[in-house]
């Protein structure tokens, strides 16, 4: 790795750390505080689509204006945005605050693709899936933190959890502009030679290119798991009463699993086997996991399934946000990182929200297997690439 690198990641390993409990804190509690507002299983599906409709429509422009300004203003932007939306969360008593909020969130996490540049600029290409993994071992950490603290301080006061996302959030801000280094001089970073929009239509007018069948997998494999994400709470609240009050442990387990996944075992398959096998195989698992999850006579089976799940996704996120900054020049990197989170954002727009229809009008266990087909598919497509088509 580049000099000052492993400092450097190590930073924006804590940012991410602890940017995801506050994100995870309140993500299992919401379809609870809706449900209590009045909302139906339809319109949790909105709120949880919201979130990626923010991020859709603010992901290319953060992507674009980090390679501009560089990538450590637009990150504290985004936790700014974050912040405002916790607290929003806070003091909701009806279901268009929390509408609000997600919007918020979105438009905020919308900078992850400047936080993926970030490790393109401080890492080479061949340790950039592992630098990555590294990444989002510490978002999976968050995610197995935050929901057991979301639980436990509900139990404080309706406002407490969003309270305390909020506080971790401002924590984290002037954590990052203390110690957060820009990767590159900002002076040094260059322009996209391509504009944002050909950038984007590229993707539309060439699905067979490389770049474009690891975008179009990534977006599926994103389609049918927010899909998912968005309907499990109701599924175990319908299916075995599960609460908000214990809902958090769940994610304990699964994120404890992901967390050894993308940190230490992830960097050793792609060396061993490369980022296209371990994206099909990633694609596949995640797959067989979303199959099997709805077969679960009780929670601890449930939760037996779900194991497969965070393996599938730790080893196909990771490998196809490496593989997007290999096919682009340098200078668009960050550009081309947005374009992958935008189209990233509309299938978090698109899963949850026919989720959660197909939840509410056709049957608990549908939305599970919808997805599993649309990830099978995006396997298939995977199989045009090959080790061979990998750059550099």
């Amino acid at each position: 790795m580049r000099q000052l690198s492993l400092a450097r990641l190590w930073v924006l390993m804590v940012t991410a750390f602890v940017d995801q409990i506050g994100f995870a804190l309140i993500l299992p509690l919401l379809p609870f505080y809706a449900t209590r507002f009045g909302a139906d299983a339809t319109t949790v599906g909105v709120l949880m689509a919201a979130f990626a409709f923010g991020q859709l429509i603010s992901a290319p422009f953060w992507g674009r204006l980090s390679d501009r300004t560089g990538r450590r203003p637009v990150i504290i932007g985004g936790l700014c945005l974050a912040a405002l939306a916790f607290g929003v969360f806070a003091v909701a008593d009806a279901v268009w605050m929390l509408l609000v909020c997600r919007l918020l969130q979105g438009m905020g996490s919308g900078t992850l693709s400047a936080s993926n540049a970030y490790v393109s600029d401080a890492v080479g290409p061949d340790e950039r899936a592992q630098a990555l993994g590294w990444i989002t071992a510490c978002t999976s950490a968050g995610t197995m933190i935050g929901p057991a603290i979301g639980s436990w301080t509900v139990g404080w006061h309706p406002a407490a959890p969003g309270l305390v996302a909020m506080a971790f959030c401002l924590l984290n801000v002037a954590f990052a502009w203390r110690w957060l280094p820009e990767s590159s001089a900002v002076g040094n970073v260059q322009t996209a030679r391509r504009p944002l929009a050909g950038a984007i239509w590229s993707v539309l007018r060439h699905p067979t290119e490389p770049r474009s069948v690891v975008i179009w997998t990534y977006s599926a494999g994103m389609a049918a798991f927010m899909g998912m994400n968005a309907v499990m709470a109701l599924y175990l609240e319908d299916r075995f009463g599960i609460t908000e009050h214990t809902i958090g442990w769940f994610y304990v387990v699964v994120g404890g699993l992901s967390v050894v996944m993308r940190g230490l075992v992830l960097g050793t398959l792609v060396r061993r086997f490369g980022e296209v096998r371990v994206l099909r195989t990633g694609a596949l698992l995640l797959a067989v996991g979303m199959c099997l999850a709805p077969l679960a006579a009780s929670p601890w089976g449930f939760l037996v399934a779900m194991v497969v799940v965070p393996t599938g996704t730790a080893m196909l996120f990771p490998s196809t946000t490496s593989l997007v900054s290999r096919y682009c020049e340098p200078e668009e990197v960050g550009q081309s990182l947005g374009v992958q989170q935008g189209f990233g954002g509309m299938s978090r727009l698109a899963g949850p929200l026919v989720a959660g229809a197909v939840f509410q009008f056709v049957g608990a266990e549908v939305p599970f297997w919808l997805g599993a087909a649309l990830v099978f598919a995006a396997a298939l497509c995977a199989l045009r690439l090959t080790p061979r088509s990998s750059p550099g």
